[in-house]
């Protein structure tokens, strides 16, 4: 599941254009510091499928498999 939510990041939904991750090497400025903020895989799932503030919503871009991916990559990199 790491190396899907890896690609769904990186690549797919391009999270680090706007995300600053270290596990990505992502130094995106526009949405808040994954690093920091350190959010739960619940928070992160609901936000990747509804959006919020500038965040479009993934839901017709994302499986729900990639979503639980990508959510679970994100938490497990920053809660270490």
């Amino acid at each position: 599941k790491m190396a899907l939510g890896s690609e769904v990041f990186n690549n797919k939904a391009q999270c680090g254009l706007c995300h600053t991750l270290e596990a990505a090497e992502s130094e995106g400025k526009i949405g808040p510091n994954l690093d920091l903020l350190k959010p739960q895989k619940e928070q992160i799932a609901y936000v990747v499928l509804n959006g919020t503030g500038v965040m479009p919503a993934f839901e017709d871009i994302l499986t729900s498999e990639e979503i639980e991916a990508v959510a679970n990559y994100v938490f497990n990199s920053t809660n270490k």
